[in-house]
């Protein structure tokens, strides 16, 4: 049998037709031509009456905020009594990125053909991880579908929400310094180079500060593409080695959690998440062990994820949960009560969600106390930095003036 090495570009075709009850019937299919999707139709009983190739428009990448949006709309018309590939085609056709309409309709596809949920989710694993689909298949064998897509979209909501406040957590400190930088290159290599000249014509020494941010102009001048090339290079290659080694990531995360206020926000939001993910799959029904698995990955940070593995191994040779969580030194007492007095009264799930609440919140405090405190921080650096520089180049003119 001979290996195709590469595969033909594929098309969405629109059809119509009608099934093997003559009820009519439409959908959209990829394919790489209409002989294909007419083949594909026939073997389903479905007996064509047109094909159009669809119209191609810009796709947008699939993004973690479709997903949850998917999977809340799927929620919500599933407990609506909608059927489940009725479901998919209102969802996928309504969805305005086609990226998002062409995986829903594949997946509808492969369901179509006899694949469960589970499966055909299975198939992407870019967009639905482990945890999303140990839940589908819960969820399909205990015949409450509905209910853990609602739980599910619940979830990824919450995550989604904590994400976008450690994001924006982050987002000031790196804008001072990229601010600071542009501001101080500007000055640096168009404004001091004008003042150079000025003070050409003085005849005068001129003093120790404006001395230094001159020849501190000069090297910007002079070496501009380097320095640039250097940060931009170094920073490239920083975040490359950091993104596919998993020893930079362990050092890194390690790092981040011991740095002053970043590190304590870092940390309380990997704990809501830790909580939210277990409470989720321990609520769905999952053994305790098997959820482990998604928690690890769930986490956020290898800190975290590498206590979860041990945490695994501990319960599974008879340890309980407490005591394997005590053991690993990085979840916080009141963590360590509240999932105690789950354990003992047989409420673990609704436990660990309060505990996800709770730091969830915290989160949220501490990203707008940082906001409200980022604020005067930005104007007194970029004021002593801009206000620095242009002293040093009224210094000589200051002189004058005084002798004068």
């Amino acid at each position: 049998m001979a290996t195709v090495k590469k595969e033909g570009k594929e098309f969405t075709f629109a059809w119509e037709g009608r099934d093997k009850n003559g009820k009519q019937v439409k959908g959209e299919t990829r394919a790489k031509g209409e002989a294909i999707v007419n083949a594909t139709l026939r073997r389903q009983g479905i007996i064509v009456s047109k094909i159009q190739k669809q119209r191609l428009s810009r796709e947008k990448k699939i993004t973690e905020q479709d997903i949850a949006l998917f999977t809340r709309q799927l929620a919500t018309m599933m407990k609506a009594g909608v059927p489940l590939l009725q479901s998919f085609d209102i969802v996928g056709k309504g969805h305005s990125n086609p990226a998002v309409t062409r995986l829903l309709m594949n997946i509808k596809a492969d369901v179509e053909t006899g694949s469960s949920l589970n499966q055909a989710f299975r198939k992407y694993p870019l967009y639905f991880d482990a945890l999303f689909c140990n839940l589908i298949g819960a969820g399909e064998h205990a015949g409450i579908l509905e209910t853990l897509l609602d739980r599910l979209a619940t979830y990824k909501e919450k995550i989604l929400a904590i994400k976008k406040k450690i994001a924006s957590a982050m987002f000031y400190p790196a804008a001072i310094i990229v601010v600071a930088f542009i501001i101080t290159a500007v000055i640096m290599i168009f404004v001091i180079p004008a003042f150079k000249t000025l003070f050409s014509s003085f005849g005068a020494d001129l003093p120790a500060p404006t001395l230094i941010v001159m020849r501190i102009s000069d090297f910007f001048v002079s070496y501009w593409w380097a320095i640039f090339g250097s940060l931009g290079g170094g920073l490239y290659a920083f975040f490359y080695v950091w993104k596919r080694s998993v020893k930079m990531q362990n050092t890194m995360d390690r790092l981040m959690l011991k740095l002053p206020v970043f590190g304590d926000i870092l940390r309380k939001s990997s704990i809501a998440r830790w909580t939210r993910t277990l409470s989720t799959m321990f609520a769905a029904g999952v053994p305790l062990v098997e959820s482990l698995d998604s928690v690890a990955g769930a986490a956020g940070n290898q800190v975290y994820a590498e206590a979860t593995k041990k945490i695994q191994i501990e319960v599974s040779s008879g340890t309980n949960l407490t005591t394997a969580m005590q053991n690993t030194g990085v979840f916080p007492n009141m963590v360590l009560q509240m999932v105690a007095i789950g354990e003992e009264s047989g409420a673990l799930d609704s436990m660990l969600s309060k505990v996800a609440d709770f730091y969830e919140e915290e989160v949220d405090n501490a990203v707008d106390a940082l906001s409200s405190l980022m604020e005067p921080i930005i104007m007194v650096v970029l004021g002593t930095l801009i206000g620095g520089l242009v002293v040093a180049m009224y210094l000589p003119i200051f002189k004058m003036g005084q002798v004068v």
